[in-house]
């Protein structure tokens, strides 16, 4: 009865934290609301939303499906296309129409947020609070409807770590289905059936994986093959854009030529490195939960990424509360979202520069906080990688000999 109290004391203060943070995001934005996001006003004031920009500059205002308008549709997945035009339907007629989108879908994603939340407070309580006060967080939750991505890819995670496998799959299908980002999910989840030599259920993971994702995916892309291509296009083709690496690198004079074959390389050597990590933590017999491992792969990916949106911090933050493993990560995680938070502002202000606006942050200052924010990833990461493989036991001390021999040693057993 007394857990039972006190775990409800705490649901209420994440419950209220959640609304609080939706309330101070609403507040950021609604400068913007009130000047109907004139440019650069939406810079200036850092509000800017796709969501009213994507109303009318996709058709949507119009009630035009999702990805039948040629050029003009709507460059993400499946199922976040579907609602955007199904929340058209939601949205009163009468008055500011544009507001009254804004409006409906704000409400769906301070209610998703409230959802992950929670999520977050049952699958590490002692740190979920950091994600309704995090400023980067609070400032993003607004700009796109990610949200809806986010919460799938949470269950999946909180599913697969209680063996509930087959919801934990067709809840990934779906996020993979509504952003594509939690696709990197199924390395980790592999190589942890790998190591229990769990061979079937891993097939009937993936498996199912991907015929919820292709079941989902098939009616647009037989009806609308070229709007539903369109996403997949734009990320194959598309040249160093805001918030990378790359961009910030040309700005500052450093130009990558062959840039997407230079990002899929990169992309390569991460993962591998990723799996040398998880090869080192089965080897020292270390517990790989996925909730704890998820954050330094798309972390790592997003940071050699070819763009990197301000609101990606909200895939972000979750997976990094649930990587904490105790109160002395949490400078680090502090150290990242102060980077955040910095980019946070420097996007926006570089931006009104660039619209137009009389005063603004030039390339160079805005390439060396982008670069900043990566650099406070980065020590974030390095500060997990290494708290996971610091002090291991002799065993694990044996077996990390175990397998530097087998990567690195010398042929000298051959004849």
């Amino acid at each position: 009865m007394r857990t039972s109290i006190m775990w409800s004391s705490a649901t209420k203060l994440l419950l209220l934290l959640s609304l609080l943070a939706g309330v101070l995001s609403f507040v950021k934005f609604d400068h913007c609301i009130n000047s109907n996001w004139a440019t650069p006003d939406v810079d200036i004031h850092a509000c800017y939303s796709d969501i009213p920009s994507l109303f009318t500059d996709r058709g949507l205002n119009t009630h035009q499906w999702a990805y039948s308008n040629g050029d003009k549709a709507i460059e993400y997945p499946v199922v976040m296309g579907a609602i955007m035009w199904a929340t058209t339907w939601l949205t009163p007629a009468a008055g500011n129409e544009i507001r009254n989108y804004f409006y409906i879908n704000a409400l769906l994603l301070l209610l998703l947020f409230v959802g992950v939340v929670l999520l977050i407070g049952k699958m590490r309580p002692k740190f979920a609070y950091l994600l309704p006060v995090a400023p980067a967080v609070i400032g993003s939750l607004f700009i796109n409807w990610d949200m809806w991505g986010i919460i799938t890819m949470i269950l999946a995670i909180y599913y697969f770590d209680r063996h509930h496998y087959s919801a934990s799959a067709i809840a990934l299908a779906v996020s993979i289905a509504t952003k594509f980002f939690p696709v990197l999910l199924l390395l980790p989840i592999l190589f942890i059936f790998w190591k229990g030599r769990r061979v079937r259920e891993a097939s009937h993971y993936l498996l199912m994986t991907v015929f919820v994702w292709f079941a989902i995916n098939a009616p647009v892309f037989l009806t609308t093959p070229k709007g539903w291509w369109r996403f997949y296009d734009l990320n194959l083709n598309r040249d160093a854009d805001w918030g990378s690496i790359w961009y910030a690198l040309s700005l500052l004079g450093i130009n990558m030529n062959h840039l997407n074959y230079f990002s899929i390389l990169s992309v390569v050597v991460i993962l591998l490195l990723f799996l040398l990590f998880l090869l080192f933590l089965a080897d020292f017999d270390i517990p790989l939960p996925l909730a704890q491992v998820s954050f330094i792969l798309m972390a790592s990916v997003l940071c050699v990424g070819k763009v990197y949106s301000p609101q990606y911090v909200l895939w972000l933050a979750p997976l990094a509360i649930l990587a904490l493993r105790d109160r002395r990560d949490l400078p680090a995680f502090w150290i990242w979202q102060g980077g955040e938070a910095v980019y946070h502002v420097a996007i926006w202000q570089h931006l009104a520069l660039v619209s137009g606006a009389h005063f603004g942050l030039p390339d160079g200052a805005y390439a060396i906080a982008t670069l900043i924010r990566i650099a406070a990833t980065v020590y974030f990461l390095l500060v997990l990688v290494r708290r996971a493989l610091k002090n291991p036991s002799q065993p694990r001390k044996e077996a990390r000999g175990r397998l530097a021999d087998f990567l690195f040693g010398t042929a000298e057993s051959y004849p």
